[in-house]
């Protein structure tokens, strides 16, 4: 029997603030041993060099090698030790024996001099990048918060369903977009939605937010999906309202709403203009494609919401897959689109959380890492009814 599954790795982890309690991003492990590495290289070529050449004098620039990944106080220990290795390197031997007294010459006195100038601008430096930091583990702080209350975690397991879900951003550094999802259980079934917002930014964040809070009130209220796709167009509209009418015309979401009643082996679905839901089971994959879809949301005013609700097979065993167009939209190196529905075919047949860790690996290997939209996913399993385990036992 599938059961609910593993969380990803990425869902357990927490960050560790610093003592300010923001979490500040740590340098690479290589950049931090940069100065090390130039040092040795310049104590390598230092006793292969003739005299005419003190290749010391490269040491001027140890200061701002450590600059890139260190903090100012470390900067100034860094200077003090280029000096002193100047002055070593400047009083010690050569190579051939002959005693090099040039510990005092005007050019190394220089050199002490501009590596003293040069510590102060690399602490300059590293206090500037590491304020730049902080302000980056503060964003990404709001951000990580703003993903929580936005795109909060999901119950794995509701009723006789599981449920899991997938969230990929395009921006390395951004975690939250128009990309939403949600499930929640109610007297209905278990009631679910996914939906993509026209834009990007904060415009998107703020419908998106709109959206999830209209539906997270009227799924418990609404009998009827149709009904609840209504409701939560109105909401969407009441709030349009409010806004510009050049704003408002941009804020429309595509969207499936889906509900999985607990006494009948049916999903009931709301198609307002959103890529169709796939049916996963015994007998394969099916795109349950609607046959007369309902309008985007926060478009009805201006084509008319006439919300249609349709019913298809959803046995005990099988599995629904909704997801935005970020999946199907994603494309190789050769400009091909993700064949989303040939690959599942292949691994389908995966638990909840197995089969989205599966698509999320095989998308970044088919697009090369390259993301161009974000993507949400989510997938609901129905599980074998107790009593029929029962009878198999």
């Amino acid at each position: 029997m599938i059961g609910p599954g593993r969380r990803r790795a990425e869902d357990r982890r927490t960050p560790q603030p610093n003592n300010s309690g923001m979490q500040v991003p740590a340098p690479p492990a290589w950049m931090r041993w940069l100065p090390a590495m130039y040092v040795a290289i310049v104590l390598a070529i230092e006793p292969v060099t003739p005299v005419q050449w003190p290749v010391s004098f490269l040491l001027i620039a140890l200061p701002l090698v450590a600059a890139f990944a260190h903090c100012p106080t470390t900067v100034a220990v860094v200077t003090v030790c280029a000096i002193a290795l100047e002055a070593l390197l400047a009083g010690t031997p050569c190579c051939a024996g002959r005693s090099v007294g040039f510990l005092w010459e005007r050019h190394y006195v220089a050199a002490y001099i501009s590596t003293a100038l040069i510590g102060a601008l690399g602490a300059i430096v590293a206090a500037h990048r590491t304020r730049r930091e902080r302000a980056l583990a503060t964003v990404r702080a709001v951000a990580e918060t703003a993903q929580r209350v936005l795109l909060r975690p999901v119950p794995h397991r509701l009723g006789q369903v599981c449920v899991e879900t997938l969230h990929l951003s395009a921006a390395a550094e951004a975690n939250i977009g128009g990309d939403l999802y949600e499930a929640v259980p109610t007297a209905h079934g278990v009631r679910l939605l996914i939906g993509d917002v026209r834009g990007k930014g904060l415009v998107a964040v703020e419908t998106a937010a709109t959206m999830l809070g209209a539906f997270r009130e009227v799924a418990h209220d609404e009998p009827d999906l149709a009904a609840v796709a209504h409701r939560v167009e109105t909401s969407m509209a009441r709030r349009a309202a409010q806004l510009p009418s050049s704003e408002m015309a941009e804020r429309f979401v595509t969207a499936v709403f889906a509900e999985i009643p607990e006494d009948e082996p049916v999903v009931r679905l709301v198609n307002c203009g959103h890529p169709p839901p796939l049916r996963i089971g015994p007998g394969g994959v099916t795109e349950l494609e609607s046959a007369d879809p309902s309008p985007p949301i926060n478009l009805g005013v201006l084509i008319g919401d006439h919300y249609r609700v349709e019913v298809e097979s959803l046995r005990p065993g099988d599995q629904l897959l909704l997801y935005t167009d970020g999946v199907t939209e994603t494309r190789d190196p050769d400009g091909n689109f993700y064949p989303l529905i040939e690959r599942l075919r292949e691994w389908g047949a995966l638990p909840p959380r197995e089969l989205l860790d599966h698509l999320h690996q095989d998308l970044l290997a088919f697009s090369n890492a390259h993301l161009d939209d974000d993507t949400a996913v989510l997938a609901a399993y129905r599980l074998p009814d107790p009593a029929d385990q029962l009878i198999q036992l």
